[in-house]
């Protein structure tokens, strides 16, 4: 089964953005970040279902996760309104061999996702 891409929303040092829609959860499929950079990584979850929901982000593959045994990270997303902000994360625990992130959500968990990328030091 695909998962479902999150493309990044790229945050300018001195500068600005304009707050990007977000991909919509697709808790069929989950998601995925490719080409990801952990460090960087800073994520927007919201929640428009009626009950609260949970956001797991996937412990990596080894390697490069060499801290997979560290586990998952579970979020709870609160409920109608909820907004998180998640990350940024260690490539040593979240990382994939294939140089993704991968995002599950639960099976009723409606709202978007947004990956921004934080910019690096100059």
């Amino acid at each position: 089964m695909a998962r479902t891409a999150v493309a990044y929303s790229n945050l300018v040092s001195n500068g600005n953005l304009a707050q990007p829609a977000g991909t919509a959860l697709d808790a069929t499929n989950d998601h995925v970040i490719n080409a990801a950079d952990p460090e960087y990584t800073l994520l927007r979850v919201t929640n428009t279902d009626g009950s609260a929901h949970t956001l797991t982000i996937k412990a990596g593959t080894y390697p490069p996760a060499w801290a997979k045994g560290l586990g998952d990270l579970t979020v709870s997303i609160a409920a109608t309104t909820g907004v998180q902000f998640i990350g940024p994360f260690e490539s040593g625990r979240f990382l994939r061999s294939d140089g993704t992130m991968w995002i599950d959500v639960e099976t009723s968990h409606a709202g978007t996702i947004t990956a921004f990328r934080l910019p690096k030091a100059a």
